[in-house]
């Protein structure tokens, strides 16, 4: 049974050189997205309160002063 599903993945991945780039590069995509978008959360929980995004409306100046 293993060895059938091995078999398919050889046949729709790993057979064709081309198909096999293409699924490289766009896991490499995908996982990069993720990976930015998890590192970005952690920084911003771990920072929260000390970014520009959280003190601006401390600092600016209202327009109808």
């Amino acid at each position: 049974m293993a060895s059938s599903a091995l078999q398919g993945v050889y046949n729709t991945i790993f057979r064709r050189n081309y198909v096999f780039l293409s699924v490289v590069f766009v896991s490499a995509f995908g996982l990069e997205i993720a990976f930015d978008n998890a590192s970005n959360s952690v920084w911003n929980s771990i920072n929260k309160g000390r970014q520009w995004k959280d003190l601006k409306q401390k600092y600016m100046e209202n327009d109808d002063e």
